[in-house]
């Protein structure tokens, strides 16, 4: 109702009937505009259906001039639309305003107002009316006052001439009150409509899809799913081991286990996984199979009906039970006529409604299916069988309406629902599959039941030996525990770093997982009673996954070698310059654990921007034991100088945010200093190395520029490092090294801006999903000036918005975590948009790379919702004109937004250009070209480059 029919229509009200089951396509293409009066909803169906339905017959402009019900072949023919179908009375009808207040208006007028409690507490008469035959009707072009009064709605029959009269005064106050409004029919052509009978044919049909190439499984966890043939449907079922269910045959609100065989048209519902057990050894083909929970005065118990797929429940329909007549089955099973009605039971209503065929009470034991699948087959035991269910109190399907216990029933059906979700939920993780439980958590946490959903993500977290599996189920914990803060207790991203979960961290750290998710949850158990607490909780937990990520990237470690080389003389500086980088597609693909767990590719541009390589390190041997660092905007400019005379003065080298954390991480990671040796910093410096060191970094962009500066410093800072230590390290190792360090400092963080700056020229970065974590680099080769070419016509603009990146960072590793559906099929995207942006610059084609750039900045969008500045979005409005493509660079937020524009070297006019508009702030352009370098290393006063 409120996405497919409702959009667009006006205030007023909306009426349902609940007797049918109605399929109605995302647009079903009904218009709401000049609307008055009341409108129904109509659905196509067959002229042989309509036989015993109702239908609408309505003129070009769709108002509706009559209602048939059961109507004559002519009266069909004359409905009939030119493909044949005719528009069925569908149970759905809209008021508008106006026309409800005429409606509501009737209510204290007799002899209407009998249709109310007040008039029938005032002593009144009771009336029964029809919503489509008496109040719609009226309403209807084609019907006049004189038919409209003498006429009856299809659900009285026939009664006495009193009754009629009495329908006849209410009748006239519906004309007098209705007549003037209009009523207009809606069809929806595509849509499809099925009445709720008896018919459990009918019923079957409406619940499975012949035409389907496979079984359709909803709410349910299915073991074998290969054994359910197509055409046939589970429904909030648990299925474990071998369960083989043929075509046209429904399986609903079961937990069964296997071997059993369901054959075709079969319905079976309502048996739990002690009771499936009856069904081992049989094959049932056109049967209903039933469990129902029912209170015998005031007792709760169980009991089961079985019927035959063919079998009626009318009084007056086919004398069949079990698809075969009465006379067979009596022949067939020894039950006896005197069994199942009483001697003076009139033979018209000797019929199933009224045979007492269902045990409901054994006088010494629990009934179950067997008590009637008995019948099927009944075996020489003497007579065991019957004798059981004659001395069984039974009771007819009539009589047994009554004492159906369907409070019980609701919830033994909500507690499998569960039950089989949380075997889903288990399977999921463990199987590493791309489905959400993002809308089984909100289940959970609506229901006021999270507790189970938390103990079996517990047991999966502390059973793997996958650390990637361990940690998407404590992410769901946390998300467990977010969406129990129903909105409030603060923002999600936030610091983890509380002394409660100092031990279960530890645990973690240790690599001990089990003892790790047991104190975790030990203490998340004190962080329950409010909401700003299970925020809290919400986020340690998000930092106890990070702890795992962390530990499944440091894999990568053992890709780091290095080679030794002449010490450099003390005071001898070695210098590490780096180009930045520019993503051009693949972007988010390479952060853990989407690297490792979906496989990334980033395909990047080492680039100068206005001519520099603005990223770089310095190092060299000094006296004094000591360490010395230092960090400026330029390499001949200190902003900030921090000195190192202890252990103690590290052991912030794991807060991003504390002064000289990167370099202080990068003489860890370097192996010059180790936190945890025994030996004091000046013993270590002294015994290795005959003193201490100096490092200089320098960065001359400015802060989240989106142009990987971070990670590319790090990677300068480490071969700067190891080659003043006496040591070499290859680029592809270096790359690896920087993924260690970012762990080591906590940052996170993928493998693209190393890849992207470290690397020379034009590339694609890969990971395939598996661990350990390895990065490989394909140079892509381009036609000869091409890169002149793009240098051209490539432009940085600074936006003068910073980027945060963090809060963003962990938003997408949360989307990715719940699985989003949107954010895995972008995922997917991106790492396959790579390969043809790669064969974009194989071609030289600045056009296709100018799409590749414009989809790219869409998938980023998707990624990272709010990634995009509206002064951004001004700026990039009025560059679009002038260029093939552009984006902002990396995660997006700020930062630089680069362009490839159309006509080359356009600097100066896209300056002048975006001057003429106010608003856009502390924008600035700058010059960009490829750099075919890389990482540079040199010995001041040594001519030894790499």
């Amino acid at each position: 109702m409120s996405y497919r029919l409702g959009p667009g229509s006006p205030p007023g009200v909306w009426v349902c009937s609940t007797d049918m089951l109605l399929s109605v396509p995302p647009n079903p293409g009904i218009t709401w505009n000049g609307f008055r009066g009341a409108r129904v909803i109509a659905f196509p169906g067959s002229t042989v259906y309509a036989r015993s339905h109702g239908i609408y017959l309505t003129d070009s402009q769709g108002f509706v001039l009559d209602i048939y019900y059961q109507g004559t072949e002519a009266e069909i023919q004359q409905c009939a639309r030119p493909d044949g179908q005719v528009p069925l009375v569908s149970g759905i009808a809209f008021f508008s305003v106006e026309t409800a207040e005429h409606l509501l208006a009737t209510h204290v007028s007799p002899p209407l107002d009998a249709c109310t409690y007040m008039g029938l507490d005032s002593g009144a008469r009771p009336v029964q009316l029809s919503l489509f035959f008496d109040i719609l009707l009226c309403m209807a072009r084609n019907v006049s006052r004189e038919d409209f009064l003498v006429g009856r709605p299809p659900e009285m029959g026939q009664g006495d001439a009193d009754v009629e009269g009495y329908l006849q005064g209410a009748r006239a106050e519906l004309w007098r009150e209705l007549r003037g409004q209009l009523l207009t029919m809606a069809y929806v052509p595509d849509g499809s409509y099925s009445y709720m009978t008896n018919s459990a044919s009918e019923f079957l049909h409406s619940l499975t899809f012949p035409e389907a190439p496979k079984a359709q499984v909803v709410h349910s966890q299915v073991e074998e799913l290969q054994l359910l043939e197509a055409g046939s449907s589970v429904i909030s079922c648990l299925l474990e081991g071998p369960v083989r269910l043929d075509p046209g045959s429904v399986l609903q609100h079961c937990h069964l286990q296997g071997p059993i065989h369901i054959g075709a048209g079969c319905f079976v519902s309502g048996l739990d996984m002690t009771q499936s057990k009856a069904l081992h050894d049989l094959e049932l083909h056109d049967l209903v199979l039933q469990g129902h929970d029912v209170r015998l005065h005031g007792t709760p118990g169980r009991a089961f009906t079985l019927v035959g797929r063919l079998d009626s429940w009318e009084r007056q329909g086919t004398e069949t039970y079990l698809n075969m007549s009465w006379s067979e089955f009596f022949q067939k099973t020894g039950i006896r006529n005197w069994d199942l009605w009483d001697p003076d039971t009139p033979p018209s209503d000797r019929c199933l409604l009224t045979a007492r065929l269902f045990p409901v009470l054994h006088p010494s034991r629990a009934l179950g299916p067997r008590d009637m699948l008995w019948m099927l087959d009944p075996q020489e035991d003497g007579g065991k069988a019957l004798w059981a269910w004659r001395t069984s109190w039974r009771l007819s399907w009539e009589q047994l309406q009554p004492c159906l216990d369907r409070a019980t029933t609701l919830a033994s059906r909500q507690a499998l629902f569960f039950r089989q979700a949380l075997h889903k939920a288990r399977h999921v993780l463990e199987a590493q599959q791309d489905l959400s439980l993002r809308p089984l958590i909100w289940a959970a946490v609506h229901d006021g039941c999270p507790g189970l959903l938390l103990a079996t993500l517990d047991q999966v977290a502390a059973g793997t030996r996958d650390p990637g599996v361990a940690a998407r189920a404590l992410a769901c914990v946390a998300d467990v525990l977010g969406c129990w803060a129903k909105g409030r207790g603060g923002l999600r991203s936030g610091p983890a770093a509380n002394p409660g979960w100092i031990r279960p961290f530890s645990y973690l750290e240790c690599g001990d997982l089990p003892r790790g998710v047991e104190a975790l949850a030990q203490e998340r158990d004190k962080w329950l009673s409010r909401p700003a607490l299970l925020v809290r909780a919400a986020r340690h937990y998000e930092g106890a996954g990070q702890i795992l990520v962390r530990q499944a990237v440091m894999s990568a470690q053992r890709f780091v070698s290095t080679e030794p080389v002449e010490l450099p003389a003390p005071g001898q500086w070695v210098v590490a310059e780096c180009p930045a980088r520019v993503d051009f597609s693949g972007g988010w693909s390479d952060t853990p654990p989407l690297a490792y767990e979906l496989g990334g590719a980033v395909l990047g541009l080492a680039v100068r921007v206005d001519g520099r390589r603005p990223i770089g390190a310095k190092a060299r041997r000094i006296s004094e034991p000591d360490l010395w660092l230092a960090v400026g905007p330029r390499q001949d400019e200190i902003a900030m100088k921090i000195v190192c005379r202890s252990l103690d003065d590290l052991q912030d080298y794991c807060q991003p945010h504390a002064p000289g954390a990167l370099l202080k991480a990068a003489f860890i990671c370097a192996g010059i200093v180790s936190i945890h040796s025994k030996l004091s910093l000046h013993e270590q410096l002294l015994h290795t190395f005959g003193g201490g060191f100096e490092l200089h970094t320098w960065s001359e962009l400015p802060h989240g520029s989106g142009l990987g500066t971070s990670s590319i410093l790090a990677g300068t800072a480490l071969a700067a490092l190891q080659r003043a230590a006496g040591r070499m390290m290859g680029t592809e190792a270096l790359i690896h090294a920087v993924l260690h360090l970012e762990q080591v400092l906590t940052t996170g963080g993928g493998w693209q801006d190393q890849v992207g700056g470290l690397m020379p020229g034009i590339k694609v970065g890969r990971s395939q999903a598996q661990l350990p974590l390895k990065v490989e680099v394909e140079e892509i080769t381009v036609p000869e000036g091409f890169v002149q070419t793009l240098s051209d016509h490539l432009l940085l603009v600074y936006t003068g918005k910073t980027r945060l990146a963090r809060n963003m960072l962990q938003d997408v590793l949360r989307s990715w975590y719940a699985r989003l559906p949107a954010v895995v099929q972008n995922a997917h995207s991106l790492v396959q948009h790579t390969e043809k942006c790669a064969e974009a610059f194989r071609q030289g084609s600045l056009p296709l790379l100018g799409q590749c750039l414009t989809l790219y900045w869409e998938q980023k969008k998707l990624m990272a919702p709010g990634c995009e500045p509206l002064a951004v979005r001004r700026m990039m409005n009025i560059l679009a004109p002038h260029v093939h493509g552009q984006s902002l660079a990396g995660a997006g937020g700020g930062g630089f937004l680069y362009l490839l524009t159309k006509e080359p070297r356009q600097k100066e006019s896209l300056e002048a250009l975006l001057a003429k508009t106010e608003g856009l702030g502390n924008y600035s352009i700058h010059l960009v070209e490829v750099d075919t370098q890389g990482l540079s290393l040199h010995l001041l006063g040594s001519e030894t480059s790499t």
